[in-house]
């Protein structure tokens, strides 16, 4: 990058001279004025000369490519101290990464160069820049360290080790509980937040540490302004974003509307996926973070040091909408027919991918699929976490459940059909570790509740592995579904599980229109 320098001319300012008599002709005059005995002015020299302090002419220091600053001639008008140290800016990350080069990262085994360490160069600062010393020229030319600032400097980590402290506090009256609590039927999910300002649809949101909590929404121009990285309107149903919430996760705002994966060239390209970024989910682990999405049916991944740099994107191989030879589709991926659906094989007869899940498991990451369609079923990949999307091979036990009840009487609709939640497509999944076992919150989707329709009913399910093991048995909770019945809400069934010290919340929509926050406690 290159460097860009800053010079401020200090010029001085001088009066004009007057010219200073001869000795001999003040001498002269002083002899006739006393031959001719006449009264008159003596011949009195001029004061000195005024002689203009000699004033250095001092360069500011070289800007660093951290800070970027443009100072004005106005800013250097005023003389204050400075020091020789080469300013440097400390600011948060930009929200608009740049590829970063690739290198293998200290692990064992190798990882493929899908996986992107940190950058060597620091991240351009935010819109408040932090101020640059200007400088003074001294009678002495002796530079003295400038005084420090009363503004504090932003800090580069996240979260924000400056954050107030988080001390999540249940509902009055009530008592947080546990996964392991509501699976036995002793807690409940509580709505403590109707809106918390995310756009209605799917996102996976995390906590950041503090009161900090950052949500990876898929965002287009006609939902939330968003633009891609060359600055064109994103099309629907849009990109990856990242918002942002500072008050522990009541509040989120897109604090910065662009892209959160950058296009390779400008304008961006059909390949860069721009228009079709769907379905984050996000998980961050000890020392990277990952991020799996869909964009036309198929799994890609990409993994991250700091949650907003991200590397290039890579397909999780053997996802996607295909059509195959009879009985060769994998375990569970066969789309059957539905009663309300006349072309349901249009683009294909086998479904790997949809909206994806992911988390991580030691040294082994894990991506859940959608698997199939009439009847759905929840699938998985695993690899080694250092081995990147091509490592990935299908879960043995695929799949881990589906829905096996079918699509139930085609007149039954709402409350009634509750137990058919799921028939046409289990995906999204969410997963985190509780207790002994890995629990899931996902989308059931029944489909259209008639032939001239789309998709209008779904649903919230969660489900549990029966032991310590991603790739073994699960079993569904036989609640299903939580929060609301079958129902025309697309966002339902894309909900985050976040938990926060003793605190489970929950992030879904609570209506067509708003998505909200529910914590678990006691009954």
């Amino acid at each position: 990058m290159p460097r860009n320098s800053i010079r401020a001319l200090l010029s001085g300012t001088g009066g004009s001279v007057r010219p200073v008599p001869h000795p001999r002709r003040c001498l002269l005059a002083l002899l006739v004025l006393l031959v001719t005995a006449t009264a008159g002015g003596g011949c009195a020299p001029d004061p000195p000369a005024a002689v203009p302090a000699g004033e250095t002419q001092p360069v500011l220091p070289s800007v660093t490519p951290t800070a970027r600053l443009a100072l004005s001639a106005a800013a250097v008008r005023t003389p204050v101290a400075v020091s020789t140290d080469t300013p440097v800016s400390t600011a948060t990350s930009s929200r608009t990464p740049t590829p970063v080069p690739t290198s293998v990262p200290s692990a064992t085994p190798p990882p493929t160069p899908t996986l992107v360490p940190p950058t060597a160069t620091p991240m351009p600062p935010t819109a408040t820049p932090i101020p640059s010393p200007t400088v003074v020229a001294t009678s002495t030319a002796t530079h003295t360290p400038a005084p420090p600032s009363a503004t504090p400097v932003p800090p580069t980590a996240t979260p924000v080790p400056d954050a107030p402290a988080f001390a999540p506090a249940p509902p009055p009256g009530r008592a947080f509980a546990s996964l392991d609590e509501f699976w036995a039927g002793t807690a409940e999910w509580v709505l403590e937040e109707y809106d918390v300002g995310l756009p209605v649809g799917e996102s996976d949101t995390v906590y950041r540490g503090g009161g900090e909590f950052w949500s990876y929404l898929h965002a287009s121009h006609q939902s939330a302004g968003a633009l891609d990285s060359c600055g064109d309107p994103v099309p629907f149903p849009g990109c990856v974003t990242l918002w942002k919430s500072h008050d522990g996760g009541r509040h989120f705002a897109l604090e910065n509307p662009v892209c959160l994966f950058p296009c390779r060239t400008c304008p961006c390209s059909p390949a860069d996926h721009t228009q079709q970024q769907q379905y984050p989910r996000v998980f961050f682990d000890s020392d990277r973070a990952y991020v799996v999405y869909e964009w036309g049916a198929g799994s890609y991944m990409r993994t991250s040091y700091d949650g907003l740099n991200w590397s290039a994107e890579a397909h999780v191989p053997g996802t996607g909408q295909w059509q195959a030879d009879p009985g060769t589709c994998p375990a569970g991926a066969s789309i059957g027919e539905h009663p309300n659906i006349y072309a349901e094989t249009e683009y294909g007869d086998c479904l790997v991918g949809a909206p994806p899940g992911i988390t991580v498991a030691g040294d082994l990451l894990y991506v859940f699929v959608g698997l199939g369609r009439d009847p759905g079923h929840m699938g998985c990949y695993v690899g080694s976490k250092y081995a990147g999307a091509a490592g990935l091979r299908l879960c043995a036990s695929n799949p881990l459940f589906g829905a096996e009840l079918g699509y139930g009487p085609p007149d039954v609709l709402g409350a009634e059909a509750n137990p058919y939640f799921e028939f046409r497509t289990i995906s999204s999944a969410d997963v985190v570790w509780v207790g002994d076992h890995y629990y899931m919150a996902y989308e059931g989707v029944r489909g259209p509740s008639n032939p001239t329709v789309v998709d209008d009913q779904f649903a919230l399910g969660f489900a549990r592995s029966a032991g310590p093991a991603i790739d073994g048995p699960w079993e569904k909770y036989p609640g299903n579904p939580v929060i609301m019945d079958l129902a025309n809400n697309w966002g339902i069934g894309h909900a985050d599980v976040v938990i926060v010290g003793p605190a489970t919340y929950l992030y879904t929509a609570t209506s067509t229109t708003t998505r909200g926050r529910y914590v678990l406690v006691r009954r």
